[in-house]
Order: C-alpha cells, then sequence, then structure tokens
C-alpha cells in the first residue's frame, strides 16, 4: 500500500474547496478535508458537507466548531473597540477567516500533515489571510493552492468534476452567501459595480414584522452578560439577538472598502446582532469612560480593525492593543435599552452605577456646582491663550 502524504484542506464543501478535494484526493495525498465552524453551519449542513467530502475522495472529514475560540480571540475585541470598518462594516468574514486558518494549521500540525491547501482564487483577501498565518504558524509546511496556481474558472472545475463523477449541483447561484456569528456577507453582480444597490430580494432575512419592539442588552466590563434581562454565555447572547432582530431586516448595508492587494471592492451584509451591540456598548462607554480613554481608544481600535482586516493577526502589537481595550473596560457595565424598528433601531437609553453623568458637579447646561463663575472665567482666559498669541503676532504680517 502507498504511503500517502498528509495533507489538510481548508475545506467549506464549496466548488473550489470541492475541486481542490477531488484533484489533491487524486495525486497520492491522504486529504484530511476540515470545516471550522464560526457560526456558518447547521448540524444538517454539517452532515451534507461531510457526505460530499467523503464522495469526492477525503481520507477524514473533520468539522471543529470554533465558536468560543472565536469570541474569545476577536469577537469579544471587536465589540471592546467598537470596531467597524469604514464606519459601516463589523468585519465579519475577514474576522472569521482568522480564525479558520488558526485552527486549521492547529489541526495540520496536530497530525503531523506535510502539506495544507485551501480554494483561494488569487484575486481576493482571503488568500493573503490563510497564507499569512499558515507560513508564520508552521513554515514547514507546503501550501498547494490549485484555484490560484492554475487560475481556474468555475467552468473549469465543474468540467472536471463532471469527468470525475461528481455530478452536484454546482450551477452558480446569483448570490454569494457566507454567513457566520458575528454577521453574514452577500455578494452579486450589482457588488460588482459602483452604483447598483442590493434588491431586497438579495439579503437572506426578510423583513417579517413591522410592529416595534423593546430590548435591553446588559453589559459587564464590557461583555455582553444579558439579552432581556437573561443570562446567557456572549455567543449564545449573540446567536439570540440576531434570531430576534433579523426579523426587522436590521444591519443592512453595502461595504465599499480598499482589498490587502489593491484593489477596491464593495460587498453587501446584514448583520444585525453586531450592529446593534457595538452601538448599544459604544453608548454604555461614552456614559463610562472619560473624554482621553474614548479619544484613545477610538485611534488604537481604528488600527486594530485595519490590522486584522489586511491578515496581521499574529503580529504581538495586536496583543498589546487587546490589553488596552480590555483594561478600558473595567467600567463599561450596564443596561441599554432599545427599541427595534422595521430596518433600523434606537438606543433609548442607559442605567449604570458608573455613570458619569451622576457627578454632582454640576449639570450641563444648567448649573455648575464645583466651581465659581470667576474661576470658570478664569480658566477660558488661559484656554483662549495660545490661540490669542498666535493671532496677536500673525496679523501683523
Amino acid at each position: 500500500m502507498i504511503n500517502k502524504s498528509k495533507l489538510v484542506l481548508a475545506y467549506s464543501g464549496g466548488l473550489d474547496t470541492s475541486y481542490s478535494l477531488q484533484k489533491l484526493s487524486q495525486d497520492d495525498f491522504e486529504v484530511h478535508a476540515v470545516s471550522i465552524n464560526t457560526g456558518g453551519f447547521s448540524q444538517n449542513e454539517i452532515e451534507i458537507i461531510q457526505e460530499k467530502a467523503y464522495q469526492m475522495g477525503a481520507h477524514l472529514y473533520k468539522n471543529i466548531d470554533a465558536l468560543d475560540s472565536f469570541y474569545n480571540k476577536i469577537v469579544k475585541f471587536l465589540i471592546y473597540g467598537n470596531v467597524l470598518r469604514n464606519n459601516n462594516y463589523p468585519l465579519s468574514v475577514s474576522a472569521e477567516r482568522i480564525i479558520q486558518a488558526i485552527e486549521v494549521i492547529n489541526y495540520a500540525k496536530k497530525i503531523g500533515a506535510k502539506y495544507i491547501a485551501h480554494g483561494s482564487t488569487g484575486a481576493g483577501n482571503d488568500q493573503v489571510r490563510f497564507d499569512m498565518i499558515f507560513q508564520v504558524l508552521a513554515p514547514e509546511i507546503k501550501i498547494i493552492t490549485l484555484i490560484r496556481d492554475l487560475q481556474l474558472s468555475r467552468e473549469d472545475e465543474i468540467k472536471y468534476l463532471k469527468t470525475q463523477g461528481i455530478n452536484l449541483p454546482w450551477e452558480k447561484a446569483k448570490y454569494s452567501i457566507n454567513q457566520g456569528l458575528w454577521g453574514t456577507s452577500v455578494g452579486g453582480a450589482e457588488t460588482l459595480t459602483s452604483n447598483s444597490p442590493l434588491p431586497e430580494a438579495a439579503y437572506p432575512s426578510q423583513l417579517k414584522t413591522e410592529t416595534p419592539e423593546f430590548l435591553t442588552l446588559s453589559f459587564k466590563k464590557g461583555e455582553l452578560i444579558k439579552l432581556n434581562k437573561k443570562l446567557g454565555s456572549p455567543v449564545e447572547l449573540i446567536q439570540k439577538l440576531q434570531e430576534h432582530a433579523k426579523k426587522f431586516a436590521i444591519g443592512r448595508d453595502i461595504h465599499v472598502g480598499d482589498t490587502i492587494i489593491g484593489i477596491k471592492g464593495r460587498v453587501g451584509f446584514e448583520a444585525a446582532a453586531s450592529i446593534i451591540i457595538i452601538k448599544a456598548h459604544h453608548l454604555l462607554e461614552k456614559h463610562t469612560l472619560t473624554k482621553w480613554q474614548l479619544y484613545q481608544k477610538e485611534q488604537l481600535a481604528n488600527f486594530y480593525g485595519m490590522q486584522l482586516h489586511e491578515g496581521h493577526y499574529l503580529d504581538p502589537v495586536m496583543r498589546d492593543m487587546e490589553a488596552f481595550m480590555e483594561s478600558s473596560q473595567k467600567q463599561v457595565s450596564g443596561t441599554v435599552s432599545i427599541k427595534l424598528h422595521p430596518y433600523r433601531f434606537e438606543l433609548l437609553g442607559i442605567s449604570s452605577p458608573n455613570d458619569l453623568m451622576q457627578a454632582e458637579f454640576g449639570s450641563y447646561g444648567e448649573m455648575n456646582k464645583g466651581w465659581t463663575s470667576d474661576e470658570v472665567k478664569g480658566f477660558i482666559k488661559l484656554t483662549a491663550n495660545a490661540t490669542k498669541i498666535y493671532q496677536n503676532i500673525n496679523k501683523k504680517l
């Protein structure tokens, strides 16, 4: 019996990874097809993907549940930082890819694989994220990317699979959907243009109610601990909030951004839970953090989100920023009241023992209790001093 080389394939069950699985299994590799669940697989879907994997020659199929890892290593810090790329996109897919790559390479090292493969093309972000994680964590393992290296078209892949007796329904759906814990991306013909919006039918969650509803989110040191006063783990609460809010068709938008490889791109998304949580958390921070905490955290979080998007998760600066963000959450505890409407939501207010509006020094625009009128006049005079000097000197020039 031929002793085949062990190869781990990051396997999603889609066309690209199915082509890779079939071809590599024919090329004398012992292929371990590994799917990483970051919120995109139901049990039924896992069983279907497993059946496909063995049909196409997998030596072993494994589905690794990485939901808790995804939350603890990445999502938690996206919440702490209120991270929205270009002020609208919650980094749904890019955040998932990092954890998927880490879990796949960990499995490859565990079984002593000499090769690792993924189905990315040469025109997207995922190839960078996967390759960077693989190269940093296991430079001794060779990376194989058939779709990218052979520049295969979808038609080429389908034709090959049919010659191998694989006649699954590979006809391209009108929209490409990628679902996970932190949001769902939606790609289609319209997102390849600069002016066309996605139609209503393109979004996986449709409007099902028009009657407004109230809910509350409770946080403890920045982490979500309750939905409508009911305790749960952060992952459970994110999933429950998503199920509750998606019937209002909340969290839809189109993200326009710069890809890692330098081209502009558009992608639609729906992310009801992540958008609501980030906005609610940010409101609570506005009440419980100081001006300079808020300012500095915003600068760091923006950089953190960019580095995560670009695939630099393993750079130690990321751990430094995570330490800062975690420290900033010590006082971020309380409850946020929210009202859901069709396609939108309102943040109604917060209650927190750490609310800085409760201070006894005064009420904004109303009454001061901690200083005299002469003291505030002196403060204003000194605050204006630098500008007065500049204007006095330069008006003579």
